[in-house]
């Protein structure tokens, strides 16, 4: 079978890297950049700080991949964390989850929330989208006060016009036990989630991870700064910007499923997905400072802001996950906001990075320290939403593409958020080769909520070190 791979992010290179480790030889990856990695790359600015595509942390739902991970990267060279979360509001922080810490808040947003919570105990709802979701699991309260300004600001769209099906282990839920109890023994509760240890790379950023597994596969399959211009899906074959034409059996596409049917002339899908699939884009602004972080922010990884006083909804300590991701470990250190952006939701570019400095200085997280070095990146593509139409027009779309043997999948190609990190990425690239080759079920893209619900076994016999 000959497969043609477009797209050299997480999804793309688990494709190549299992046809590879199977020993299948009539493969090739088609990447637009001169780099891979995708949304999970890193770059090193002008002044010698290194910035993710925002805030990347490496923990999985399987075996695979936390083998593949050491593959790469030897042991030492990783960095384990214990999850220090945050949300900052009303001018003081809160540990995360925050329906577990509300006794951080001032009297009166304490008593609202804490009623909210009762309240919504006593009643059971059946909600029609995010909006009623968080209102009907969290109370009023806790809705008005933090979930839902800090939702319009993650996804650039207003919470009653997502769905409620992608929360899964993504939203903390409430026990209202474990909050009395930590009220009444003013405890804090910071151990939720399924990221509560993370690692990091020691050098280089995420991006390290993906260029280790780009330089392990051959050469002579990966096709760098050769973007897709037209897809003939009857032909089965794709020709590139250098005029060379691809022919294919089976494409495993992890372009963003709106441009990958427009390249295919999918005209009615593409006004489907156009009018149906929303996502949001990611800005994300790098701050190099120097000296060292300030007390407050010494352990800190990331921390949440809901309120208007800055552009940005979280921002990562990124100095805090790598001292080498700053070029001088005992002079600098490097904050990393990001901001969403959408139709609804519009970003003065040419203002962006002051708006984001304002915030930072309004926000208490710099406060006349030296600024040394800026950095700004959009991805257009940044987060797939979760929207109302969503399924429905995949359930439209996917399918008809696997008819004509195309195969799209990864962040943006299955466009399923709650399966959109790294581990799950690269896993949706590497079980649909296992189903091309030999017929095997795919895990993360055929159920996300299996997907999320465990630690997977190794799923194959063979496993090439």
């Amino acid at each position: 079978m000959k497969i043609l791979i477009l797209g050299g992010g997480p999804a793309g290179l688990g494709a190549a890297w299992r046809l590879n480790e199977l020993g299948h030889r009539d493969w090739h990856l088609l990447e637009a950049n001169d780099y891979a990695g995708g949304l999970a790359s890193s770059f090193r600015d002008k002044n010698g700080f290194f910035w993710d595509i925002g805030g990347h942390v490496q923990f999985s739902h399987y075996e695979y991949f936390d083998a593949l991970m050491h593959a790469l990267i030897p042991k030492d060279q990783w960095l384990v964390h214990e999850r220090e979360s945050w949300v900052w509001l009303r001018d003081r922080f809160v540990p995360y989850p925050f329906q577990n810490n509300i006794r951080r808040l001032p009297p009166e947003d304490f008593a609202r929330c804490l009623r909210g919570l009762v309240e919504a105990s006593k009643h059971g709802s059946r909600p029609a989208n995010f909006k009623e979701w968080v209102l009907a699991t969290f109370g009023s309260g806790i809705a008005e006060v933090f979930l839902l300004p800090y939702n319009f600001k993650v996804w650039a769209y207003p919470p009653e016009e997502l769905s409620h099906g992608w929360v899964g282990e993504r939203v903390a839920i409430v026990d209202l036990d474990r909050v009395l109890e930590n009220i009444l023994l003013q405890r804090d509760d910071v151990s939720w989630g399924p990221n509560h240890v993370f690692q990091f790379p020691k050098h280089g950023g995420t991006g390290a991870i993906w260029r280790a597994c780009a330089a392990r596969l051959p050469k002579h399959h990966l096709h760098f700064d050769n973007a897709v211009q037209r897809i003939d899906p009857r032909s089965r074959s794709v020709r590139t910007i250098d005029g060379r034409t691809w022919n294919y059996d089976a494409m495993v596409s992890t372009l963003p499923l709106a441009e990958l049917l427009r390249l295919g002339a999918y005209d009615e899908f593409a006004r489907i997905a156009d009018r149906d699939l929303r996502y949001s884009s990611a800005n994300i602004i790098g701050i190099g400072l120097k000296g060292r972080p300030p007390e407050h922010l010494r352990t800190k990884c990331w921390m949440y802001f809901p309120e208007d006083d800055c552009p940005f909804y979280r921002v990562t300590v990124f100095s805090n996950y790598s001292p080498h991701n700053v070029p001088d470990v005992a002079n600098t250190w490097s904050l990393m906001a990001e901001t969403s952006e959408s139709q609804v939701k519009p970003v003065d570019h040419s203002r962006l990075v002051q708006q984001t400095i304002d915030g930072l200085h309004n926000t208490q997280l710099i406060n006349g320290d030296d600024i040394v070095s800026t950095w700004s990146y959009r991805a257009k593509y940044g987060y797939p939403t979760p929207s109302l139409r969503r399924d429905a027009a995949l359930t439209q779309i996917l399918p008809a593409l696997e008819s004509d043997h195309i195969y799209s999948r990864g962040r943006f190609g299955a466009w399923k958020y709650e399966v959109s990190n790294q581990d799950h990425s690269f896993m949706q690239g590497l079980e649909i080769v296992e189903r091309l080759l030999h017929r095997q079920p795919e895990i993360t893209f055929a159920d996300s909520n299996h997907a999320n619900s465990r630690k997977h076994p190794f799923p194959f016999e063979r496993w090439v070190k």
